[in-house]
């Protein structure tokens, strides 16, 4: 009947109107969830998959060496760690123009296995976490799960940097809490390591 079509055209218009809406406020989130991947910079022991078009033996996973680096055939060693997939991608690029006219290259990080925190002391379950792709204070204490009952939760620090770089930043657990001196919880670097005393 006509009535029913009517009705039929009325609710899938609707739906769609519905859907228009969604994905037009869901955009922006995932316009910020896909800038924040593409900032990523990259850690040793990060994997990542390189790809080059039409090139069957330059397409691989490859996890960045301890030292920051990685081969690949025609390439040589890579920069990979402190720098983003876009700017090896580039690099890559730019190395292979010498034997591949216009290569095109693809890569994406596969694995974050680099980009690690530490948490060690009071806590029920001290040991090594996998950022991804950040952590503060507050959500390392919590993977961790959560502190003791002997922990003095106002002389947690967060050991950064290595050699004599290192630097000691104080977490007041009491304060952060209390919503004072949130500056305290702070985003963690890799290599960061939350000691509870």
């Amino acid at each position: 009947p006509p009535g029913k079509a009517r009705m039929i055209n009325t609710l899938r218009n609707s739906a769609i109107v519905a859907l228009c809406l969604l994905g037009a406020a869901l955009a922006p989130r995932l316009a910020v969830a896909q800038g924040a991947a593409a900032d990523y910079k990259l850690h040793a022991g990060d994997t990542i998959e390189v790809s080059v078009w039409k090139e069957v033996d330059l397409q691989r996973k490859i996890t960045v060496r301890p030292d920051g680096k990685f081969s690949l055939p025609l390439t040589g060693d890579v920069q990979a760690s402190g720098r983003t997939a876009d700017e090896v991608r580039l690099d890559i690029e730019n190395r292979l123009k010498k034997y591949i006219p216009e290569p095109v290259v693809t890569v994406s990080v596969a694995e974050a296995n680099g980009n690690r925190i530490y948490v060690i002391g009071q806590v029920n379950k001290a040991g090594m976490f996998i950022m991804n792709p950040q952590l503060n204070v507050l959500q390392a204490l919590s993977l961790a799960g959560g502190t003791t009952p002997f922990a003095k939760l106002d002389s947690i620090n967060v050991i950064r940097g290595s050699g004599a770089a290192q630097t000691s930043l104080p977490f007041r657990y009491s304060q952060v809490v209390e919503g004072k001196s949130l500056g305290q919880n702070i985003i963690l670097e890799s290599g960061d390591v939350v000691v509870v005393p």
